[in-house]
């Protein structure tokens, strides 16, 4: 029975670290989707610079669907820390 406590305390140590690890990479990847739609939204607007407007709501809206996706990565990151 000793085993399966050292197992399961080592299991729950790992998965903070884990969990530290997710919430990481889930701000760096919303930090990359971002920089990626702006660098779209930028160059589209050079093409075609009457649709600016058009361009730049579809782009907040976009960086907003990605942040909010990022959020909920960091939050499930810091609750597998913390619990």
């Amino acid at each position: 029975m000793s085993v399966l406590n050292t197992v399961m305390a080592e299991a729950a140590g790992m998965a903070k670290g884990l969990g530290a690890i997710g919430a990481g990479v889930a701000a760096l990847g919303a930090g990359v989707g971002i920089g990626q739609i702006g660098k779209g939204a930028v160059e589209a607007i050079a093409r075609q610079p009457e649709a600016s407007g058009d361009i730049r709501a579809n782009m907040i809206l976009a960086a907003a669907l990605v942040e909010g996706v990022a959020f909920l990565g960091v939050i499930a990151g810091i609750l597998a820390i913390v619990l």
